[in-house]
């Protein structure tokens, strides 16, 4: 969990959570609770790095760990 929380800021994730935070402040000035559920929402997404469909749709980076095979050359005449 600790992990989640502090490793992996990218960009879309910083935009998320003022996102949220911005949305909760408003949220709190015009006194309406489902807007301040929405900004909730939109920080907990950006807290725990998931997207909104709950990470299903997550593409795992490409590992190259394979051993690269050896070219053979053959000199044409």
């Amino acid at each position: 969990m600790r992990q989640t929380l502090l490793h992996n800021w990218n960009f879309i994730r910083w935009i998320r959570l003022i996102l949220g935070v911005a949305i909760m402040v408003q949220a709190a000035m015009v006194k309406d609770a489902w807007f301040a559920f929405i900004g909730l929402i939109f920080t907990a997404l950006a807290l725990f790095n998931v997207g909104c469909c709950g990470g299903a749709c997550y593409v795992p980076a490409k590992k190259e760990n394979r051993e690269q095979d050896e070219i053979l050359y053959e000199e044409i005449k």
